[in-house]
């Protein structure tokens, strides 16, 4: 799909513990496929200290329905300033912005996701069972209430947890999780989207096991168009905007 700029209509709003809120929103144009992994770059309007559009992983894309979901987290003003949004109000947002996951067929993959992290897995894995393959989450996060959407996940897929202080699942980093002590032996794939830090230790590892693993850089997205030069990455071919050549890499093609 071409990307445009639209303005959409709220469809739905989802609070979460957390400061998480789930969002349904329609543009007026008929969706054609969008590859996950992109994304959607939102106005912040009636806000005067905010100038910058705000970046966020598509998390689902209902066809029959015209309807694209994302995340978001309320951490700073711009999204604080979003968050007093309705169902029935309107966004101006650009989208599908930057390129997508590989779709692998007929295979065994893992997903990885941290805290929002999770965000756009979730339309991955829709896509991915297209293909023949199966797919496994493994989800980390600080304590059991930063876990939202299992419900959701669970239906794609095996979900495995780990958090930091035990209170779900297996305690400790996602990094840490038995699954990946040998994770040749059953994973053909490795996705992975969340903290930095996260995704370089899940990469090194896949590295070491010799599988291919494809990460979603969480990089300021000032504009989404490649201009303002805020989300720049250094890559094998040199220096990059990672909201026009990623966000989503191979990590191998990634200078860490």
């Amino acid at each position: 799909m071409k990307k445009r700029q639209s303005i959409v209509s709220i469809v739905s709003k989802r609070e979460f513990p957390g400061n998480y809120i789930l969002w349904e929103i329609r543009p007026p144009e008929k969706l054609e496929f969008i590859v996950p992994g992109q994304f959607i770059s939102v106005l912040v309007e009636n806000n005067p200290k905010v100038f910058l559009r705000r970046p966020f992983s598509i998390h689902q894309v209902d066809y029959h329905s015209n309807t694209i979901w994302f995340l978001m987290k309320m951490v700073g003003e711009g999204t604080r300033s979003l968050g007093s949004l309705r169902e029935g109000d309107h966004m101006d947002i650009l989208y599908p912005l930057g390129n997508g996951f590989s779709l692998i067929e007929n295979a065994n993959v893992l997903l990885v996701g941290g805290g929002y992290g999770i965000a756009p897995l979730y339309h991955l894995a829709e896509e991915l069972i297209q293909k023949n393959t199966q797919v496994t989450f493994l989800f980390g996060a600080k304590t059991n209430t930063d876990l939202i959407l299992k419900e959701k996940f669970e239906k794609h897929g095996k979900l495995m947890i780990t958090t930091e202080d035990g209170s779900k699942g297996f305690k400790g980093m996602v990094t840490s999780h038995p699954v990946l002590s040998h994770p040749e032996n059953r994973i053909d794939f490795i996705y992975t989207c969340g903290p930095e830090a996260m995704m370089y230790a899940v990469a090194d590892i896949a590295l070491k096991h010799n599988i291919d693993c494809e990460l979603s850089l969480d990089h300021v997205m000032g504009c989404g168009i490649g201009v303002c030069l805020s989300c720049v990455a250094k890559t094998v071919r040199g220096h990059e905007t990672s909201c026009i050549h990623g966000p989503v890499y191979n990590s191998k093609d990634l200078v860490w």
